[in-house]
């Protein structure tokens, strides 16, 4: 039983200098050729946050009583980056088996990691994002002891991530209708979960479907500690078992549809 639920952490541990050295040349990559080149890391984030600011504060005229303005933006920004990292790894990992089809046979560099590669070069995105909150927040005298707890929330993500991205890469395989249907779950997914707003906006009949959404726990943990210096255990301890659940069945569900990838593509 350890065995089996350690097992794709003993894989990419065995696989971690070639992950390692691929995902710096897909960051490369993936800004190569571009004019603005890394600033996109930073102007990325800062354009859809500035949408959201102008919709809710503009034309919303969203106002929190526990916030100001500013505060409510630095808010959105919390749950915004983390999201912005999710989606895109959700939408370029979906294709990661049907795009990489010469190495489906590969045993230098197995195919299941390329999902991994995806999820690790899109981290970049948060990474950014969060190392410019930090400062803001250390301007604003907000940094506190919780905020200890972003890395291994930030770990759960990517594990939560990753398992997510071997399930859509796999079915993809065969359902390839899959990459075009993601963008619109992707879209439903940012208007539904609370980077915008708080669960105290939600009527109380439907908090409920807010628990169903498992990013709503990533966000809310993300917000809770830079807004306001909180953990949330329980929000913690709840988010833990979905990011292993989804990593270890997600790897057991990408391999035992290997070996019949082949067939399909």
């Amino acid at each position: 039983m350890i065995k089996t639920v350690l097992k794709p952490f003993i894989e990419i541990y065995k696989y971690r200098k070639i992950i390692y050295s691929t995902t710096l040349y897909d960051i490369k990559t993936k800004y190569a050729g571009s004019i603005l080149g890394y600033i996109w890391l930073f102007l990325y984030p800062v354009l859809f946050l500035g949408m959201y600011a102008f919709v809710y504060l503009m034309i919303f005229k969203i106002r929190l009583h526990i916030l100001s303005p500013y505060e409510y933006v630095l808010l959105i920004f919390c749950g915004l980056v983390p999201f912005l990292s999710f989606a895109e790894s959700i939408s370029r990992g979906v294709q990661a088996v049907t795009a990489n089809s010469n190495l489906i046979k590969n045993t230098l560099f197995p195919i299941e990691f390329i999902p991994v590669n995806i999820v690790l070069s899109s981290q970049i995105l948060l990474l950014v994002g969060f190392f410019l909150l930090t400062i803001i927040m250390i301007f604003l005298d907000k940094f506190g002891i919780s905020y200890f707890f972003i890395f291994p929330i930030f770990i759960l993500q990517i594990l939560f991530t990753i398992g997510i991205v071997w399930i859509v890469s796999a079915i993809n395989v065969f359902f390839k209708d899959l990459s075009q249907i993601i963008n619109i779950v992707v879209l439903m997914l940012m208007m539904i979960s609370p980077i915008a707003y708080t669960e105290d906006m939600i009527p109380e009949n439907l908090r409920s479907f807010l628990y169903l959404n498992p990013l709503y726990y990533m966000i809310i943990l993300y917000q809770k500690i830079f807004m306001f210096n909180e953990i949330d255990l329980k929000l913690f301890s709840i988010f833990a078992i979905l990011s292993l659940i989804h990593f270890i069945g997600g790897y057991y569900f990408f391999t035992k549809l290997k070996g019949v990838f082949n067939d399909y593509i």
